[in-house]
């Protein structure tokens, strides 16, 4: 039995996120049976893009090796002293838009999502683009990744929310963003 409880962790997580305006569509928790490695993935999106085109996944990792590392660390110490802030999970945020006919400027979509997301949630923007056929033009992606790291101490010690709410309402400013743009992307103006 572990010390530290991901699981609920998830479970607080996902009634959290509806403070910060995110609508919860399902989740799925993977164990490579190898390694004991544990993913969980929650598919949301913002409350007032229900029917798109913006979704989101929040993936949160854990490794075996990690997990335990913590373990020692809190039975190393005395009862009345924190553990180290230093063990961390990573979790990843990714917005999820469908294929664009006028995509953006990679470049400047970067540099504004930057300013957006700042510290609390950096930002990676990235693209593929997908030909079909030779005589197809191509299908621009546009893939946008924040991943932040947690400590397993705030899980541990209840303090895991507070920490992700700078980290939330930063993903909700750039939904806000992404949403106002997504029409002249896809070409819907």
């Amino acid at each position: 039995m572990s010390l530290i409880d991901l699981h609920g962790f998830v479970a607080n997580l996902k009634d959290h996120v509806s403070e910060h305006g995110f609508h919860v569509h399902g989740d799925r928790h993977f164990v490579e049976t190898y390694s004991n490695r544990q993913t969980w993935e929650v598919d949301l999106h913002p409350d007032d893009a229900c029917g798109g085109p913006l979704d989101m996944v929040l993936c949160v990792e854990a490794e075996a090796r990690t997990l335990l590392t913590f373990e020692d660390d809190i039975n190393s110490r005395p009862e009345d002293e924190d553990p180290d802030d230093a063990i961390t999970v990573p979790m990843t945020l990714s917005f999820v838009l469908p294929p664009l006919h006028l995509g953006p400027d990679l470049l400047v979509l970067a540099t504004d999502l930057a300013a957006i997301g700042g510290p609390e949630l950096p930002l990676q923007v990235s693209s593929v683009d997908r030909v079909a056929a030779v005589t197809d033009a191509a299908e621009r992606t546009v893939n946008i990744d924040g991943r932040v790291e947690v400590a397993l101490s705030r899980i541990y010690l209840g303090q895991d929310l507070e920490v992700l709410c700078d980290m939330l309402d930063r993903a909700r400013s750039v939904c806000e963003f992404l949403l106002d743009r997504a029409p002249a992307w896809l070409g819907d103006l």
